[in-house]
């Protein structure tokens, strides 16, 4: 599983950071997830390519979290798009992209589709043979999700050596893969466990945008393999995170330490502050685990 932030400063861009973007590779799949104002430039200068991102992502409808949008939809035209794209987002993200594509007569090479969100409650949203995402719903100033990516588990693994021992056929493999039982031609029943190894863990990415401290969604993102939570404030600002429904690094790290996730990435920094080495620092008082979210760094877990 390979996160590469494009982006994760709050409000407006600067010369040097960009507002939240990021991609999730996992299972082969490339999620965008959020698009603020220069996504496509900093998917450029990481060099993930367009044609791979099928699936994007919006938390919610404030412009540091959506402004790079029609950009995006439009660049894939240009570069000559014909696969589909699937949009999930709050309801009225349909209507937003469509009036701009309207009014810029620029429709799209491909075909787009719209899955707006309304339900206050966590619903998967995408599911195939790999993947499946669900919803973290949120509080802030407008209706908001996060995203929990998880992994399938993958197959068994074949114990070759103990199927060959019981003189099982290479016809049962397969079946054994799968976690089926083996039953010998005197009736005596092999169980799986005798004739694989258990599949690599399965992987999970949990994404909490913009969000009052809310312990609601521990349930939801209990023992993460990784959890991005935004860290909009320092300590000193807690009243204002409170304020604007914001959180700062140390209650992001207490929502990690109490859903027990192994890793925690901090990000939405404001810009009023010099650096964001400090985001670590308070985190760390509360939470292990935390790494330093930046424009352009990837982490593979």
């Amino acid at each position: 599983m390979k996160l590469t932030i494009l982006g994760c400063y709050a409000a407006t861009p600067r010369t040097l950071t960009n507002p939240t973007s990021q991609v999730l590779e996992i299972k082969n799949r490339l999620f965008l997830i959020d698009c603020g104002e220069g996504t496509q430039v900093q998917l450029r200068k990481n060099k993930i390519k367009f044609s791979k991102i099928n699936h994007i992502f919006i938390s919610h409808l404030h412009g540091d979290h959506l402004f790079g949008l029609i950009g995006t939809i439009s660049t894939f035209s240009l570069l000559g798009r014909t696969t589909d794209l699937h949009i999930y987002g709050p309801k009225g993200i349909k209507e937003l992209i469509l009036l701009q594509l309207k009014l810029t007569e620029s429709w799209t090479t491909y075909n787009l589709f719209f899955h707006e969100l309304e339900s206050k409650e966590s619903e998967v949203i995408f599911e195939d043979n790999r993947v499946i995402v669900k919803t973290i719903p949120l509080k802030h100033r407008v209706y908001t999700n996060g995203y929990l990516f998880q992994e399938k588990p993958g197959e068994r693994k074949l114990n070759v050596e103990a199927a060959q021992h019981y003189n099982i056929h290479t016809a049962y493999y397969q079946k054994i893969k799968n976690g089926g039982n083996v039953t010998l031609d005197d009736g005596t029943v092999i169980e799986n466990e005798k004739l694989s190894f258990d599949p690599i863990p399965a992987m999970s990415y949990a994404f909490c945008s913009d969000t009052v401290y809310n312990e609601e969604v521990i349930p939801i993102i209990e023992n993460a393999d990784v959890l991005y939570h935004e860290s909009t404030f320092l300590e000193s600002e807690a009243p204002l995170a409170q304020k604007t429904l914001h959180s700062t690094a140390k209650e992001a790290a207490r929502i990690a330490l109490k859903a027990n996730v192994k890793h925690l990435v901090l990000g939405h920094y404001s810009t009023r502050y010099d650096g964001i080495e400090r985001f670590k620092e308070e985190a760390e008082e509360i939470f292990p685990n935390v790494i330093l979210g930046d424009d352009g760094l990837s982490f593979e877990f």
